[in-house]
């Protein structure tokens, strides 16, 4: 035991982060291609402007308490595997397999695949080339990605910083000058409710949520950056609650700017539907220079879950919890996971052939918030198991905060379930296929 405790002490990090990095980095976290290509997911299925704006609203306040929530375990277990330690210190080993399974298997291949369709797609829409050419692009895409994260963690980080940059350009242009354009169409916020041919209500809300949490996906990195603040105990609820709010901020706007500028019938279904609002603001070229910056915001962001992604069935196989681990660990000159890296790149273009950005958006939060409303209960869970726990930071309103938390996540997974059950069934049949797995490699490990 003693070796396990000296093992995890030295892993002190240098307490330099304030409070104005730490809101950057979780801004810089989340912020994503999310925010451009789901209004049109979300328009399709709220079918109003009223509702459309509304799930916005309620997907940042859902993540704001998601994120406050999570951090607390973040900072009592600061260690290398993030959720997959949160899980396996209140579940135990074989949830724990299950989440890594379903990281590897879906999350982050389905990511990679959905963001590739939409590069390939904006690609295709900007140069007005034939739309069989989506895939091929986006595979481009993500092979050059692969190449780029080959050389090194140090060249695939610095590229990272860089692309972090872009992504702001494009939101604060649109923002500013969509909102001081003349005209446009009116956006109706009171009452709210569900188009005609949504389901209903509650149909819509749920199907709309689902939608915007892929723009917000990525608030339970942020607990990470504990062990380098300054005051944790004050400053991560701080850094957590101004970052979202200010994701939140932003996604509105933009969001309102879309919907001021184009109908909403425009809007719903349209995968270019951020091109064409550039266009209608800026003019053909303006709109055009945009939307080159959304493209380098994609490819950022593709960079950030390729560089993060292929780290993960590394980690699984050198603990040899899959198939094939000797090949999975083996690294290149550069010491980069390389057939890790192939694996997943193998399963990012199959997805892209199998489904298309919302398909493929809609199935990885549905599998993600599985396992993000174990996170919430766990914190539960450990608050009663283990009360002597070092808790730099303790959630706010304990526990009303949480059980916001747990609720929103059962809402959406059962809304899920209802609205789109044979996604819903992909999933968990994806996430079930790691059982066998998880035995089979027991069985091996213990011969």
């Amino acid at each position: 035991m003693n070796n396990d405790s000296s093992a995890s002490n030295p892993q002190e990090l240098k307490r330099s982060m304030n409070l104005v990095s730490a809101i950057s980095t979780v801004m810089g976290t989340v912020i994503g291609a999310g925010v451009f290509f789901k209004v049109s997911n979300v328009s399709e299925v709220t079918g109003s402007t009223s509702m459309s704006m509304l799930v916005w609203l309620l997907g940042g306040l859902i993540s704001l308490c998601a994120g406050l929530t999570g951090a607390e375990l973040a900072a009592a277990l600061p260690q290398t595997g993030g959720m997959l330690v949160y899980i396996e210190r209140a579940y135990g080993k074989l949830p724990s397999f299950l989440l890594g399974w379903a990281q590897v298997i879906v999350y982050f291949p389905a990511s990679i695949a959905a963001k590739g369709i939409i590069f390939g797609t904006q690609v295709v829409n900007l140069f007005h080339v034939d739309a069989k050419m989506i895939v091929p692009f986006g595979i481009a895409a993500l092979v050059s990605v692969e190449l780029i994260n080959f050389l090194g963690a140090k060249v695939a980080g610095a590229f990272q910083s860089i692309t972090l940059f872009f992504k702001l350009i494009p939101l604060a242009l649109i923002v500013i000058f969509g909102l001081l354009q003349p005209g446009g169409v009116t956006v109706s916020l009171f009452p709210v409710t569900a188009g005609s041919g949504t389901g209903g209500f509650i149909t819509a809300l749920g199907a709309g949520l689902l939608a915007t949490m892929y723009a917000y996906d990525g608030w339970i990195h942020v607990g990470n950056i504990a062990g380098e603040l300054k005051n944790p105990s004050r400053d991560l609820p701080r850094a957590i609650t101004g970052g979202i709010i200010g994701i939140m901020v932003i996604y509105l706007a933009v969001n309102f700017v879309f919907l001021h500028t184009l109908p909403l019938n425009a809007l719903a279904g349209n995968e270019s539907a951020a091109m064409d609002v550039a266009g209608k603001i800026f003019g053909g070229m303006g709109g055009k220079l945009i939307t080159i910056g959304i493209l380098v915001s994609i490819y950022g962001t593709l960079n950030g879950y390729t560089l993060t992604g292929m780290r993960l069935p590394y980690v699984m196989a050198e603990n040899k919890e899959l198939p094939f681990s000797k090949y999975l660990t083996r690294l290149n000159k550069n010491q980069i996971p390389y057939v890790a890296g192939l694996f997943q790149l193998a399963l990012a273009i199959a997805l892209m052939f199998i489904g298309g950005f919302d398909t493929l958006t809609d199935m990885l939060v549905f599998v993600i918030w599985l396992f993000y409303t174990l996170v919430f209960v766990a914190v539960i869970v450990l608050r009663r198991r283990e009360p002597d726990l070092p808790r730099p930071y303790k959630v706010p309103l304990y526990p009303i905060v949480p059980l916001i938390a747990i609720l929103s996540g059962v809402f959406i997974i059962v809304s899920t379930i209802i609205t789109q059950f044979t996604l819903a069934i992909i999933g968990i049949g994806l996430t079930i296929l790691g059982l066998p797995v998880y035995y089979y490699m027991q069985h091996l490990n213990k011969k």
